[in-house]
């Protein structure tokens, strides 16, 4: 892949308060805009100081995404800040560092979220500290991702043996959203899972793909679908297909999976490497080699010939940079 552009930082994002930010999964809101979710987040260019609130949320016109780059058009919030009225305030309500339900919690990551009908559902971890998941849980936005509400859905992070924490999902034609996940200390491997699209609040409604009696079936108790050590996730249908985005924290890369369903056998579906992880100094993003990369979401209106992912990147000595960035390419066949 080749990088497009920087997608927030200094003279990109100062306008919302953002001048470290990573993350930034994007999905179609029900009024056409594109809504991207973004995790801690600072006002100055680096990770620290004043300003410190996840996630937030940006728009964008989605004729902009994969012709030249996303362009930002607006976030959530509306207070001034130096006498603008565009700051993106934090989305949820709560206080970093704080002690919530007898667990102390530092932040709240944004893994995914997505459209269903005039809804949109974004699923987040509920952290102390990077790795550590109390628990996740479910916000609904019935105004295009302007506020958000808690749905009173709770998962413990502990569940699946803490491999319900980073999630992706994707809605099928047939009524079932799809979602694998993982953990967060991106040292495990993948399991997936579906709901009923109209059901995804009810953690009950949630089954598992397994493996038992010598057979793979939906019910049963979830297994590894695909060993190795993940991170960030993003599964999206897409030309008839489903691509699975993910973060190969072990081989240190970002890689996508051609599906033709979600329950295929990921072992043997066509995979590619997208954006390979390299060294400080020996940077290349002209030909998809960048340091410290994480992340690697899908843009809305990619195409199998043209996909467009949003990576992360963090210098954790120095903590600039700290962005997201645009890059393009195809997907593997």
């Amino acid at each position: 892949m080749r990088k497009v552009k920087d997608l927030t930082g200094p003279g990109i994002t100062d306008r919302f308060g953002i001048g470290g930010t990573d993350l930034g999964v994007l999905e179609v809101a029900p009024d056409g805009r594109l809504v991207a979710v973004f995790g801690d987040t600072f006002e100055r260019a680096g990770v620290g100081g004043p300003g410190w609130r996840s996630p937030v949320v940006l728009f964008a016109d989605p004729a902009t995404a994969t012709k030249g780059g996303i362009e930002w058009t607006g976030s959530l919030g509306r207070r001034r800040w130096f006498g603008r009225k565009e700051y993106a305030e934090q989305a949820l309500p709560y206080h970093h560092d704080s002690i919530i339900y007898g667990r102390r919690v530092t932040t709240v990551l944004p893994t995914d979220v997505i459209t269903i009908g005039r809804e949109m559902f974004l699923h987040v971890m509920v952290c102390e500290g990077i790795g550590n998941v109390h628990w996740t849980e479910l916000h609904r936005s019935v105004d295009n991702g302007e506020t958000w509400e808690h749905t009173g859905t709770h998962w413990p992070g502990d569940l699946h043996g803490g491999l319900f924490q980073m999630l992706t999902w994707g809605l099928g034609d047939d009524g079932w959203v799809y979602a694998f996940s993982t953990g967060f200390r991106r040292d495990q491997g993948l399991l997936l899972h579906r709901v009923p699209a109209d059901r995804i609040a009810d953690p009950g409604a949630w089954e598992g793909w397994g493996f038992r009696d010598g057979r793979w079936a939906w019910g049963n108790p979830p297994t590894i679908a695909l060993t190795g050590a993940y991170g960030e996730l993003c599964l999206r249908p897409i030309g008839g297909r489903w691509l699975l985005s993910l973060f190969d924290a072990g081989n240190y890369r970002i890689d996508v999976l051609n599906l033709d369903v979600p329950t295929a056998n990921l072992y043997e579906a066509p995979r590619a490497t997208a954006v390979h992880g390299t060294a400080w100094g020996d940077e290349d993003h002209g030909s998809g080699r960048v340091a410290q990369l994480y992340g690697g979401y899908i843009v809305p209106g990619s195409t199998l010939d043209d996909l467009h992912l949003v990576v992360s990147q963090w210098n954790t000595e120095r903590d600039w940079p700290y962005r997201s960035m645009q890059f393009a390419g195809s997907a593997p066949r």
